[in-house]
């Protein structure tokens, strides 16, 4: 990212544009959440019972309390800084040795993301049950306590498996193609009177392309995780109670608010992250 930039002289904007990006999108992450774990909404207000039951789990989302919010969002923010910065360095490490372009573009991200995603899954099931409506689980430490108590510390690991899957190639094919738009769209001219706002576009349409394209492959992988959260099935078993229940549309079960929650949140930490390196160099 940052228009050729060395990873290795602004983890600090990374970290900036990740933390910046998973404030900005914790909403759409809750929305997610439920609409792909199939909670129950019910909103008491009289203005919200009244609306549309597809926009329902939106005004939850955006409503409080945001149980577990703080933890939810610093675990998104190292999560994807660690992520984008891992693989723009590990990209700059292998290429120096000699590695190809692609395989240089694509091995970061898989071991990078696999092993965030290891570190993190505690914390991602403990919070994702917490967005139930029907929970009474007051924070992610009891979440946490509740899940050992009643699976063992194995129970906290649960859904790695469908996580790692989903998470991967989200990450992979996320920054495979920010990489191919950088090399595609054509360069900025340096003399140019717009030249900083000509790289904001271009990074604005590479960073949408890039969320787009990671969001759009891994929605049946976030359904199967978050099914293996609410009932504690295996990876197999989990999949025959969604077919059981819905047949193959499963496979699109929260789609919308998953291309909203997923894609705005690659795509502004990529954007973001552009944007901080743009403006440190311009105090140089």
């Amino acid at each position: 990212m940052g228009g050729g930039s060395a990873a290795k002289e602004y983890p600090v904007e990374y970290f900036s544009a990740s933390t910046l990006a998973a404030i900005l999108n914790y909403p759409l992450w809750r929305a997610s959440a439920v609409g792909q774990s199939g909670f129950r909404v019910v909103l008491q207000s009289n203005f919200a019972s009244s609306m549309p039951p597809s926009l329902a789990p939106y005004f939850y989302a955006f409503s409080p309390p945001y149980k577990g919010g703080l933890g939810t969002v610093m675990g998104m923010s190292w999560a994807r800084a660690a992520i984008f910065y891992g693989s723009d360095r590990g990209k700059e490490i292998l290429e120096s040795m000699g590695v190809s372009h692609t395989a240089a573009t694509l091995i970061p991200p898989l071991v990078v993301s696999a092993a965030v995603q290891c570190v993190n899954m505690p914390l991602v099931r403990a919070t994702i049950l917490l967005q139930n409506p029907e929970s009474s689980v007051p924070n992610i430490r009891e979440s946490m306590r509740q899940i050992y108590k009643s699976h063992g510390i194995g129970g906290l690991w649960h859904g790695t498996s469908a996580g790692i899957l989903k998470t991967v190639p989200k990450y992979c094919t996320a920054i495979f193609v920010k990489d191919y738009m950088e090399r595609a769209l054509p360069p900025v001219d340096s003399e140019s009177p717009t030249r900083d706002r000509d790289k904001l576009l271009h990074s604005a349409i590479k960073s949408s392309m890039a969320g787009l394209a990671g969001a759009a492959l891994t929605n049946p992988l976030d359904v199967i995780r978050n099914e293996m959260f609410k009932t504690n099935l295996g990876l197999f078993d989990a999949i025959r109670s969604l077919h059981s229940e819905l047949g193959y549309n499963f496979l699109v079960r929260g789609m919308s608010k998953n291309l909203v929650a997923v894609s705005i949140p690659v795509a502004s930490t990529i954007f973001f992250t552009d944007a901080f390196i743009q403006y440190t160099n311009s105090r140089k």
